[in-house]
């Protein structure tokens, strides 16, 4: 048996034997904000709803009265231990990203692998001369296998951390930066998150019109708005009526003295203030309709016209309380002692926060769907998705519904529908593992202990900052600082250009491989001495490469990245459009440095000046080329007109002067094998290397021509 009071934990799932005004914080539980009256396990009416009155549920909060209760479940038992059991069994799983550079790195390591056995033999074949068969070997191992992508993929998503942020944005685990870019759909909880978690007055029904609380010039209804309720409220309601009393800038500040107070019964659903007024008593009665309007005196007709507006306004999603007063000579005990009169209906809604339709209509450019998924009611769910432009909208799916579905029923089901109202934490898990079936990337947000299990389900799980619990936070991949819907637009847009920057960086790193592999492996079987030894092949290695991919981490995102859908789930790192690319670009690369080697080679040109000309042209090459693929849609011209990064710069700067070094100052020669150039072999290398990879901007151009029809 426990005895509980306002304040307190409530420490185990219990039933309700005696509650008196007993309410209860249940968001933690339910993420509705709106507090529970408790009713008695006798009193309790039949629902098919999961969460009962007459249950107290562990880690819930008694915000008011006072209740004796037994306990029925205690620690793993409870609906909060279920939750808690239900993360601890949510497996983690590798980000997209994760899978797609796995099988890369897998295939580029097959590939190496056979290319070098090849190598080997047919060196071998050709020299007879095992030592140098091995080495070849090794070179080309050491030129084809992408050690950089460790280091691209820990700088980017570390970086693109760090401005996420900047934009109120929390990255609990960095592999989830780039997921979140690849979302498709964005499972959203309603309270709190689409609107303000804040009760408000949306229209009030009084003497047959309608107005809204900006409108509200009555004074005798202001002043039974506020003397209708609470001094000091704890609802979230009675907050919002006095609020809008004191928006009407009509001052009532309790200047009558309170007589009796007739407390809220969760059975009658109304509560009432008698205050002394004139010598007389006042009596101010609030809520809900058909009880209130009960105690009235009203003909047919007028009882028939509130009820259509009763209708309006519950169909909008609006939550429905009932004015009515009177003034007596006495003081009865029972409100149905009183002749009241009816004032008004106050239609009360949580609306959705500043911004958020924009962002939503900003998700459908960019392809994103966005389901809601709340604990409250069907009407006030489909009211605000309607409002804030959900797509499928027509239906509501609800919780209980979800359970009388197979799995594959729930899969066709979560298809066509955008709200889910009435959901407990089992169903939203549900919900989501559905949604990642049919071959969705599923972004979760959620705040309370309930939505933990979603979220660690979900392929990125998204917690709220101010409000959201320690277990949901800990359940999350990331965490919004602000609790704004817009932010999480945000996070997406730069989600998107971390990823398209990782491929950009990859892409130029195995445009890179193919021209250094191409090398080490195709000057042994022409009988040449080598084009890169093994300083040269570390040094682009450890050196140029890593740094030149870094560059790209600074890229701002294309300018359309908002306007495409979300690059398909299945979609490999390499599509067939980049394979071609890299294939082109690598190949001319490769060409550029090593047929001006070969020709001076059978001129009898020493190894060390063809090699120097040929590390010049491919030197220059590699910058273009970070310049060039810098974007995907705009022109080498249009980006250096651009204010420039300083750490491109100074990168393509370095690449540069190293090799003048390398080639130039004579200290270096002889450990790199080099020579030095005269000036007209120097300018030739850098044109041939300039062109050698700037021709890709001819590719944009024919581009930009068949998808515009005109440049």
């Amino acid at each position: 048996m426990v005895f509980l009071s306002e304040g307190e934990r409530i420490p185990a799932d219990c039933i309700v034997l005696e509650p008196s005004n007993f309410s209860v914080d249940e968001s933690i539980l339910t993420g509705e904000s709106e507090y529970v009256m408790k009713v008695s396990t006798t009193q309790s009416e039949k629902s098919t709803d999961y969460w009962k009155k007459d249950i107290l549920y562990a880690g819930t909060l008694c915000v008011f009265g006072k209740c004796t209760a037994i306990v029925k479940f205690t620690g793993i038992n409870t609906e909060y231990g279920k939750i808690g059991k239900a993360i601890s069994e949510a497996k983690d799983e590798p980000t997209p990203l994760q899978k797609k550079v796995s099988i890369l790195v897998k295939n580029i390591a097959i590939a190496g692998v056979i290319l070098c056995i090849s190598v080997m033999v047919a060196s071998y074949f050709y020299s007879f001369n095992i030592l140098n068969s091995i080495l070849s070997g090794i070179s080309l191992a050491m030129a084809i296998i992408p050690e950089e992508f460790p280091v691209v993929l820990t700088v980017f998503l570390s970086m693109g951390a760090y401005r996420l942020a900047k934009n109120n944005t929390l990255m609990r685990k960095i592999s989830a930066v780039e997921t979140l870019g690849s979302a498709t759909v964005l499972c959203v909880d309603k309270t709190g998150t689409i609107t303000q978690n804040k009760m408000k007055v949306k229209s009030i029904y009084s003497d047959g019109r309608i107005f809204n609380n900006e409108d509200l010039k009555n004074q005798e209804l202001s002043d039974l708005m506020v003397l209708s309720c609470e001094k000091d409220p704890y609802d979230p309601m009675e907050k919002a009526i006095l609020e809008a009393a004191n928006l009407s800038q009509l001052e009532t500040l309790y200047k009558y003295d309170l007589s009796k107070k007739i407390a809220f019964d969760s059975k009658t659903k109304r509560m009432a203030n008698i205050y002394i007024k004139d010598n007389k008593y006042y009596v101010a009665v609030k809520g809900s309709a058909e009880t209130v309007l009960g105690l009235c005196n009203l003909d047919k007709e007028t009882m028939d016209e509130i009820n259509i507006e009763i209708d309006k306004m519950a169909s909008n999603g609006l939550r429905v309380l009932a004015l009515a007063d009177c003034t007596s000579e006495k003081v009865y005990e029972d409100l149905e002692c009183y002749e009241l009169t009816f004032k008004a209906l106050v239609g009360l809604q949580d609306p959705p926060k500043e911004g958020v339709e924009e962002a939503i209509k900003l998700c459908k450019k960019a392809g994103i769907r966005v389901v809601m998924i709340t604990g409250d009611y069907s009407k006030t769910a489909m009211a605000i998705g309607e409002e804030i432009g959900l797509k499928f909208t027509d239906k509501v799916i609800v919780g209980n519904e979800i359970d009388s579905l197979s799995e594959n029923e729930l899969c066709e089901v979560v298809k066509s529908c955008d709200v889910f109202s009435r959901v407990i934490p089992e169903q939203k898990m549900k919900i989501v593992k559905a949604l990642k079936k049919n071959g969705e990337i599923v972004a979760m947000t959620g705040d309370g202990v309930n939505d933990a299990p979603a979220l660690k389900s979900a392929d990125i799980g998204i917690a709220m900052g101010q409000r959201g619990t320690e277990v949901a936070k800990e359940a999350a991949h990331m965490i919004l600082m602000d609790d704004n819907f817009t932010t999480i637009v945000k996070s997406v847009k730069d989600g998107r250009r971390v990823y398209d920057n990782i491929r950009k960086a990859m892409v130029y790193i195995l445009i890179i491989h193919i021209p250094i592999a191409a090398m080490a492996m195709f000057a042994p079987l022409f009988n040449l001495p080598p084009l890169l030894l093994p300083m040269h092949i570390m040094l682009l290695e450890l050196i140029i490469d890593p740094t030149c991919s870094i560059v790209f981490e600074g890229e701002p995102a294309e300018a359309n990245i908002m306007e495409n859908p979300p690059r398909p789930p299945q979609e490999p790192l390499l599509t067939r459009n980049l394979t071609i690319k890299v294939v082109l670009q690598g190949v001319v690369m490769f060409l550029a440095a090593f047929m001006p080697f070969h020709y001076m080679i059978d001129l009898g040109i020493s190894s060390e000046y063809a090699r120097s000309f040929s590390l010049i042209t491919f030197i220059v090459a590699n910058v273009t080329l970070v310049l060039v693929n810098r974007s995907n849609t705009e022109l080498l011209y249009h980006l250096i007109k651009e204010k420039g990064s300083k750490v491109r710069l100074i990168v393509n700067s370095m690449a540069l002067i190293m090799v003048f070094a390398i080639v130039y100052i004579p200290i270096l020669n002889g450990f790199f094998r080099t020579e030095k150039i005269g000036i007209y072999p120097l300018i030739f290398a850098i044109v041939l290397g300039f062109i050698s990879t700037g021709w890709w901007e001819i590719v944009k151009i024919i581009r930009k021509i068949i998808r515009k029809g005109n440049y």
